[in-house]
């Protein structure tokens, strides 16, 4: 289907395992350090014992001029190696998290498939797919940073320490990137339409 998408993501940050299960395990903290991707998290339900079942409202955003709206749940856990969820909303998907210690360095792996539903993604997906790929590419790319970001500033040894690590990147906001994804988009449906024209013509 044209509206399904499955992604692998491969970072490299300095860490220990159990680090970056800490954070990437806390949904909760997602719009403080990925704060360009994360504009807003609710917590629906609290984990078990286990860490499992706990459920999150998101509202999410890329570099495109559109958000997403979407619930993530826990489903299982292998502290500290990783971590499976469950997304419903304008997408519904199934993403796992897999951490592997090399050195001083975890290589994270995130296997992201997922089927959109926002009427936006759904009908447009077969005209845009590229672009909603790179979108996602791109917040990927800025997790990684932040997520670096975020590791660093836990570690600090002081308040000075701390202080000298950068803010993650914050959310696009300029109103270029809205003409920009406009000018994309008219660019490929112009695109679109003279391909199919020419088929048909031959």
């Amino acid at each position: 289907m044209s509206n399904q998408y499955q992604f692998v993501s491969r970072w490299r940050v300095e860490a220990t395992c159990g680090e970056v299960a800490d954070v990437l395990g806390d949904p909760l903290s997602l719009a403080r350090w990925w704060p360009s991707v994360y504009l807003r998290v609710e917590e629906l339900r609290l984990p078990d014992a286990r860490g499992l079942g706990r459920r999150v409202r998101l509202r999410t955003r890329g570099w495109l001029p559109y958000t997403l709206q979407w619930e993530l749940e826990v489903v299982e856990s292998c502290y500290p190696q990783g971590l499976t969820i469950v997304a419903s909303g304008d997408f519904d998907g199934r993403g796992v998290w897999t951490f592997e210690q090399d050195g001083p360095f975890v290589n994270v792996t995130y296997d992201w498939r997922l089927r959109a539903e926002k009427p936006l993604l759904r009908n447009l997906s077969f005209l845009l797919r590229p672009l909603f790929e790179a979108n996602h590419r791109w917040a990927m790319a800025q997790g990684e940073q932040s997520l670096a970001l975020e590791l660093a500033r836990r570690r600090a040894s002081s308040e000075a320490a701390r202080a000298r690590v950068p803010p993650p990147p914050g959310p696009v906001t300029y109103a270029g990137v809205a003409l920009l994804a406009g000018a994309a988009i008219v660019g490929a449906g112009l695109a679109y339409l003279f391909l199919r024209s020419r088929r048909r013509s031959g």
